[in-house]
């Protein structure tokens, strides 16, 4: 997540007066504008050198150039206006604009770091608008500045503006979100064989009666609720539903109860089908260093950002902060972090671990073309093409051979200053630095190097080579500077990421090398940790800053030979036990449920998911695939705001996360967040002025609202995708169990003999059969018998007509090639598509 620049950090955003509110605040208190009418010509008012202020039929105009990049590239505005701590202001003014435009009415500090009190984008036309705002003044200040950023057009326009007006004595507003209907759904809808289950808001304490309803409006399930009290995470009185029983597809069902009907959703097998791609597709146009495609991404294509074309300076060259280093490097790729231009390894490493972590788990799952991204086509799966963009930046990141430090990562790398919204990547032109090289991001690089060796063998050996130098470098360095530390105030144009116990990272880093080395010395590094046994777990779940679970969850499902293996996978099942016990706790069946909600509690809902969803793969127990789709229903809209929190998914559902590109919020011309990127949600600190000024003494379910100016409850960032990607694909595999045993041996190392007994454990004959599974990494079959054997990646299919009757047992083998590292036997395989129990 990224942390807004200081003028960001006090603003306190519009709400928009009624007339009625804004005639009484005009009786309460003096004027504070100096000839806001423009009866006596232009003084006091004053403009940037670029325009020229006249008087025209009363109303003071300027014709505003283009070819501008920033909004305060054109500032029209007045100085020395008073404000009173604790005051609230009435703001008013009418403003035109030809053609159509949106502009920037800001009342702020006059002095660097321009801090904003109110922040405003009215949207101006033709015929003229009169707009009216109120704000609470943070600070007593004598001289504030009330200014109109108008810049940032490609084209000239005229601007006019009268009967500007600023008064205190307002009354402040009170914010009432809009909850809709008191009966909260997944507006997405439901699988059939699932768990369906829904909230109802009540004043009510006895059981009500509900009824499911079809699209043609007929009673198709009916039923009681069942009382749950106050839920302390909302603050409300609710009831819960369950309509599991009905199973039956559909389309616009909704659910009625206590006098309110649902807002409608689905029954169907393919709800979530298209969520993994949307999910993952959020990445092309969060990509840095390249042209965004509108071929690829219609209505999102932009040109390539930072590359060091005016007025970029560009990450082809960058320097380090002074005094940090003597060199510059080229970090030009990887993905933006959020919702502004900032860089950074630690966010980075969980956001490509995810998706690297998503194929693994089902490499048959992924496919190439699935994204059309550039690189569809190569013959590889688009979710390693598109983690290759990252993980590229991460190795540009290490420091070179022969410096200082040399083989750690620099933590960051961003803007030396926070910019505004809306700015494109493009038009950014600050200097871009490198900061200060950390432990923290070092074993970052050296967990999802060692990870990606192995995933990327089978399809480029020398990328795959190249990782793994990398994280055997970024290791040793770490080992030599085990306590560098982020500056936590190192937070200026960008966020500071600080994390000053890095025993977990340690333990992931290991880990993964282990997994992919197989050494002793990884193994033992592991064996050694206090993360390794210790109860990891957190109620608040994992992040980019808790990441022992990361190592706990790869040595569970990544087959290895870990002398304790059996007590890491049930340890996951332990602590899908916990988040299992909260969630059945919880009246909106949530898994997460701390007494205040953390900055992207969505996305650690979410990851407390997949550590029951890993519960599931390891133990086929349905208990746990069911919490996973009960506690996607939150997400989705079954919760106290009753919205989702994916674009484009559900009836209402967040659009206005806060970016500087997908700022159609601001600027008209620009475009909301594709569909399938998460917000952020609920965050009980309200850190950001517009959520203090609206959200102030707010129940946790309830510090959120769809504002791009509250990046801290409504941002958008790689590592809240990420989860939403596994996740999602997770949900789309149907999970489905074949009865089967297999046993696979093998005999060799670079060269191997393999023999496969697939066991038929069910009832029924098997008649003709395909067994699937992954090899760990760059394993290659050569030689087959008793079955015909393909290979795509490190996915093999083995396939033959023969029949496997029940209690029987047929074989197979082949001859292999194993390039490097362990070779352990897969333990994952699949046939004819069910996975075997």
């Amino acid at each position: 997540m990224t942390r807004c620049r200081a003028a960001l950090l006090a603003l306190l955003t519009m709400v928009a007066l009624s007339p009625a509110t804004a005639a009484h605040a005009a009786d309460e208190g003096p004027e504070q504008i100096v000839n806001g009418t423009f009866d006596t010509g232009t003084a006091p008012w004053w403009g940037t050198a670029n325009v020229t202020l006249a008087v025209d039929e009363g109303r003071l105009c300027a014709d505003i150039p283009g070819g501008t990049a920033n909004p305060w590239d054109v500032i029209i505005g007045q100085n020395d206006i008073p404000l009173v701590e604790g005051e609230t202001y009435a703001y008013g003014f009418n403003a035109s604009a030809t053609p159509a435009k949106v502009g920037r009415a800001l009342i702020q500090l006059p002095v660097d770091p321009w801090t904003q009190y109110l922040s405003a984008a009215p949207e101006m036309s033709v015929s003229g608008n009169s707009y009216s705002y109120t704000f609470t003044a943070p600070v007593s200040l004598p001289n504030s500045q009330v200014v109109f950023q108008l810049g940032g057009s490609a084209e000239p326009w005229r601007f006019c503006m009268d009967d500007v007006s600023l008064k205190g004595g307002a009354e402040p507003e009170v914010y009432e979100p809009d909850t809709g209907p008191r009966v909260r759904v997944n507006m997405v809808g439901y699988l059939p064989s699932g768990p369906k289950k829904a909230t109802v808001v009540t004043t009510a304490t006895t059981a009500l009666d509900w009824e499911l309803k079809n699209a043609a409006n007929e009673t198709v399930a009916q039923g009681t609720t069942t009382p749950k009290g106050v839920d302390a995470s909302s603050g409300q009185n609710v009831h819960t539903l369950d309509f599991s029983g009905f199973r039956k597809p559909g389309k616009d069902y909704t659910i009625t109860a206590d006098g309110e009907t649902s807002r409608p959703f689905d029954i169907d097998t393919g709800i979530y089908d298209q969520l993994p791609a949307d999910a993952l597709k959020f990445y092309y146009t969060q990509r840095s260093g390249i042209e965004i495609l509108d071929s690829l991404r219609p209505g999102y294509g932009r040109p390539a950002g930072h590359v060091g074309v005016a007025p970029n300076q560009g990450d082809v060259s960058v320097p380090c902060q002074p005094g940090v280093c003597d060199y510059s490097l080229n970090v030009k790729g990887g993905w933006y972090d959020a919702g502004d231009h900032g860089k950074y390894v630690v966010n980075g490493g969980i956001s490509v671990y995810q998706l690297m972590a998503a194929y693994e788990r089902d490499k048959a799952a992924f496919k190439d073309g699935q994204l059309n991204i550039p690189e569809s086509g190569n013959g590889k799966p688009d979710i390693l093409d598109e983690a290759r963009w990252e993980q590229e930046f991460l190795l540009s990141m290490q420091v070179p051979d022969g410096k200082p430090f040399a083989g750690m990562a620099h933590h960051k790398i961003h803007d030396q200053n926070w910019t505004g919204l809306p700015l494109l990547p493009h038009l950014d032109p600050q200097l871009r630095e490198l900061h200060p090289t950390s432990t923290a991001a070092t074993l970052n690089l050296a967990a999802t190097a060692a990870q990606a060796a192995r995933l990327f063998a089978p399809y480029d050996a020398a990328f795959a080579a190249k990782n793994l130098q990398a994280a055997r470098k970024a290791w040793a360095a770490a080992k030599a500077n085990p306590a560098r530390y982020a500056d936590p105030n190192d937070g200026t144009g960008g966020g500071a990421y600080n994390d000053d116990n890095v025993t977990d990272e340690f333990y992931w880093a290991a880990a993964e090398l282990y997994l992919t080395t197989g050494e002793k010395e990884f193994k033992d590094f592991v064996l050694a940790s206090p993360h390794h046994t210790g109860d990891i777990w957190r109620d608040r779940g994992f992040d980019w800053g808790n990441t022992a679970q990361l190592g706990r969850l790869d040595l569970a499902t990544v087959p290895n030979g870990l002398p304790d293996r059996a007590r890491v996978r049930q340890s996951v099942i332990e602590g899908a036990e916990k988040y299992l016990a909260i969630q059945k706790a919880h009246p909106y069946g949530l898994p997460y449920n701390p007494p205040d909600f953390d900055w992207g509690s969505n996305n650690l809902v979410l990851n407390n998911m997949v550590v029951m969803a890993t519960a599931f793969d390891l133990t086929g127990q349905e208990k746990y695939r069911s919490a996973v789709r009960e506690g996607m229903d939150y997400i989705l809209g079954r919760n106290a705001l009753n919205q989702s929190y994916v674009t484009g998914y559900g009836e209402v559902a967040s659009k206005n996360q806060h970016s500087r590109w997908y700022a159609h919020q601001l600027d008209p011309a620009l475009p909301n967040p594709p569909r399938g990127t998460l917000s952020g949600g609920p965050n009980s600190s309200i850190q950001d002025p517009l959520a203090q000024r609206l959200l102030r003494g707010c129940k946790p379910q309830f510090c959120y609202i769809d504002h791009i100016e509250s990046w801290a409850t409504n941002e958008l960032t790689i590592n809240w995708n990420s989860p939403l990607a596994w996740v999602s694909a997770f949900l789309t595999d149907k999970g489905e169990r074949s009865d089967c045993r297999v046993r696979y041996t093998a005999h060799g190392s670079g060269t191997f003999t393999a023999q496969v007994v697939i066991e038929n454990t069910g009832k029924h004959t098997v008649d003709g059969w395909s067994l699937r599974w992954s090899f760990l990494s760059g394993q290659r079959v050569r030689q087959d018998w008793g079955a015909e054997l393909s290979q795509s990646g490190s996915v093999v299919t083995a396939k033959s007509q023969s029949k496997i009757r029940p209690g029987r047992s047929v074989t197979f083998g082949f001859t292999g090639t194993n390039p490097w590292g362990p070779n352990p036997a897969p333990e994952v395989f699949h046939l004819n598509g069910g996975r075997c129990r």
